[in-house]
């Protein structure tokens, strides 16, 4: 039997009255395709027939075309194939590598390509241990050398490499035959993926509703634990700030500390000639104190967990008010010019100045001072006491890092490496000795110091100058903010010193920085009189639950 006649195409020359012609046989215009063939007689023997379109053959020892394909392993080299198909996401180019040292740009989108790479590995780990079982394979064999010669070069899988030897581990400790199994997976064939077999007992009734959703899957039960297991939630850090306050007269001065967030929930802030408080439990604000003489605020810091604020002004003086009773309860004196930073350690308050002296305060005592340290040669910019350890770190326009053991006025430590103003210093409160610190626009350095032992353990060129730098209280993360020429905000993970986000919206230096009391959020000041508040830092990690792979990264994958 002849097919059907194929339709008119563009090319063919239309005749008088509608007809077509194929080869002199008269045929009329197709109405519609489905009845194009129906009223024509069967052509008669002998005669010229039209073409007709490829038959379906069902004859026997012949293939039957279809247009669905149905994949097959049979006669398939299964490791290699896999192997020539499948790269790790997690091995890029070495030219598209994130290069540690060049932390100049970080991409928009890098929480999303985390989360798709972490899902692309978590599949790959399943599909590997799912084909291979214990033989999953490790190295692929370098096509570019002739065949017969030797090739040292394997592909590093990385993490999900190390879960599929994970899984064929588990799989090799779990026994054959127990009957302690209260989920039976679908055995398996090794010819045909896609052949299945109703398992030879009954699965019993089980009441994990995670468990329920493999039960007519035909996935193992070592895969089924992978997919199950706890896994860390992606990262996530909003880009914007959500709250931001007008800090008119916010001074854009590099030297200076203006901004101060107690541990009372309470955020002192120097504005010209006045101190104001904002609360953070119900956001209003109030003025602790305005100087006399038009004398200007140029540092603060609260007491520990107290509420007495110590405010350094341009004259030299340090004034204690108590925020309580908004009273100044103590004036001392003995610098000779503006007082740039203070640092508390319990009833010791040091006060770094630019006439390059550094006074130990005793606030028990009615002196003004009980020792001074003389070692800077240039205005004291940055202090911090590790009150743990009973340690003080200064920074100055000299370029110089001192560390300094308890009042000794001996430094214990004199650091050169930075080539300008150190102003950004931070303890970490994970890890005894260890410092961060930061230097100024010809610098642009962070640098990691373990003051036990007196060297340099990290380095990392952030691209702009370093203004601020505080230590995460829940995690093992440093921020910092930064002045000329980007005025960003950068994450870093510690001690790796790799970017995990970068904040941008302030227009001038990001010259303050502090951090809540419950470690959450950083408050920012720049000299564009604005003060931004952001979700930086997660709650400790021991009161959250981690979240499940099936649930999070599997079901990234599209």
């Amino acid at each position: 039997m002849a097919g059907p006649p194929r339709q008119p195409s563009p090319l063919d020359s239309p005749t008088p009255g509608g007809r077509l012609q194929w080869d002199n046989v008269p045929l009329e215009t197709p109405r519609s395709p489905s009845r194009s063939t129906r009223s024509l007689p069967p052509p008669q023997p002998g005669e010229n027939a039209p073409p007709t379109s490829p038959r379906r053959r069902c004859a026997q020892g012949r293939p039957l075309f279809s247009d669905r394909y149905i994949p097959n392993r049979t006669g398939v080299d299964l490791q290699a194939a896999f192997l020539l198909f499948n790269q790790d996401p997690t091995l890029d180019p070495p030219n598209t590598r994130l290069n540690r040292q060049d932390t100049s740009e970080l991409s928009a989108n890098e929480v999303e390509r985390r989360k798709e790479e972490e899902a692309n590995r978590n599949f790959s780990s399943v599909l590997k241990a799912e084909l291979f079982g214990d033989n999953v394979p490790m190295a692929t064999a370098d096509l570019s050398r002739p065949p017969g010669s030797q090739s040292g070069s394997s592909v590093d899988l990385q993490s999900s490499q190390r879960s599929a030897n994970a899984l064929a581990a588990s799989r090799r400790e779990t026994p054959q035959n127990s009957s302690e199994t209260t989920l039976l997976g679908t055995p398996r064939r090794k010819t045909n993926l896609f052949t299945y077999q109703l398992p030879s007992k009954l699965r019993p009734a089980s009441r994990d509703l995670q468990l329920e959703l493999f039960l007519l899957s035909p996935v193992r039960q070592e895969s089924q634990k992978f997919l199950l297991s706890p896994q860390k939630k992606p990262r996530t850090i909003l880009k914007v700030p959500y709250r931001v306050l007008d800090a008119p007269e916010l001074s854009d001065d590099f030297y200076l500390n203006l901004v101060d967030w107690g541990l009372q929930d309470m955020l002192a802030v120097g504005l010209g000639e006045s101190v104001y408080l904002w609360d953070g439990l119900t956001q209003s604000v109030e003025r602790l104190c305005t100087l006399e003489d038009k004398d200007k605020v140029t540092s603060l810091s609260w007491i520990g967990a107290g509420t007495h604020l110590a405010v350094g002004t341009h004259s030299g003086q340090v004034k204690i008010w108590d925020a309580t009773k908004i009273s100044c309860i103590r004036t001392m004196t003995g610098h000779t010019q503006r007082v740039s930073s203070l640092a508390w350690n319990e009833h010791i308050l040091s006060s770094g100045s630019r006439d390059r002296k550094i006074y130990n305060r005793d606030v028990r005592d009615p002196s003004h001072f009980i020792n001074c340290f003389e070692s800077h040669k240039q205005e004291v910019c940055g202090l911090k006491w590790n009150v743990e350890e009973n340690k003080l770190a200064s920074g100055g326009n000299d370029n110089k890092l001192f560390i300094w053991d308890g009042l000794n006025s001996t430094p214990l430590h004199q650091f050169s490496e930075h080539n300008a103003a150190v102003k950004a210093i931070s303890w970490s409160p994970h890890q005894r000795g260890i410092l961060a610190s930061g230097g100024g626009t010809a610098d642009k350095t962070i640098k990691i110091w373990n003051t036990l032992t007196g060297t340099r353990i990290n380095n990392v060129d952030t691209g702009s100058q370093v203004c601020n730098l505080v230590w995460s209280k829940n995690s093992n993360e440093i921020v910092s903010t930064h002045g000329f020429s980007r005025n960003q905000i950068i994450v870093w993970k510690y001690p790796n010193l790799q970017q995990i986000a970068q904040l941008t919206g302030h227009t001038y230096r990001v010259l303050y920085l502090s951090l809540s009391p419950d470690g959450e959020t950083i408050v920012t000041g720049a000299g564009d009189e604005t003060l931004r508040f952001w979700n930086v830092f997660e709650k400790n990690r021991n009161d959250r639950p981690l979240s499940s792979v099936l649930l999070e990264a599997f079901l990234q994958l599209r």
